[in-house]
């Protein structure tokens, strides 16, 4: 029987990208079909956090994340540009944000095809490894999309004419993420049971594998 999990990700979260590419290889290599359900960065989502938050966890985040992605052997690096528009220094966020609203629709309207798993690794990788400046440029975003089995000229015109509907299913994910008991990505929700970080994809597959994960 194939099994079913939700995986909450936001194209902006370094953890996400240290998360999705270790939940890709479990899908693939197991019969489990999971769901990749975008949600906004907690910048966009919730940016008084930022503001009010301890100044040490910004610092501490982009430490722990690149000993992560070294202990683990994932290419990493700040993305160049960052998908959310934002002065570093102040902490302050733009009003406008038209990179990572058109990605995070995008990600949304893959997942409408089933895609949306193998979208987001392919997007976060040229996010987050290191290989590419401008990644939201040229035709970076496209080769992601066709390696994804994905029509891009298709996605494009969904995000441009239909914002609205996919920001609604956008807020509905956040709204599962609550009601599952937990706020942050990345999560994996299996069987009602939320898997918070990075560091729980492991602890999820064991789960998985209690309740009966089969190889494909």
């Amino acid at each position: 029987m194939t099994l079913t999990a939700d995986l909450f990700f936001s194209f902006r979260s370094p953890y996400s990208y240290l998360a999705i590419g270790r939940y890709r290889a479990i899908a693939e290599e197991y019969d489990v079909d999971i769901t990749l359900r975008t949600v906004w960065p907690i910048a966009i989502r919730d940016p008084d956090i930022l503001f009010t938050g301890n100044p040490n966890a910004p610092r501490y985040i982009l430490m722990d994340s690149m000993r992560v992605a070294q202990h683990l052997g994932i290419p990493y690096r700040w993305p160049r540009p960052d998908p959310v528009v934002q002065n570093l220094a102040t902490r302050e966020i733009a009003k406008d944000q038209p990179i990572i609203r058109r990605i995070a629709r995008m990600g949304q309207a893959a997942t409408r095809r089933g895609k949306g798993l193998i979208f987001a690794d392919e997007v976060s990788r040229l996010i987050f490894s290191g290989e590419v400046d401008g990644w939201n440029e040229g035709d970076h975003l496209a080769g992601a999309a066709q390696r994804s089995g994905l029509n891009f000229a298709e996605l494009e015109a969904e995000v441009a004419s239909e914002a609205a509907a996919l920001d609604a299913e956008i807020a509905d994910n956040q709204a599962a993420l609550e009601a599952a008991g937990h706020w942050g990505v990345p999560t994996l929700v299996f069987d009602g049971e939320p898997f918070f970080g990075q560091d729980r994809v492991e602890m999820a597959q064991w789960r998985m594998e209690q309740k009966g994960l089969m190889s494909r």
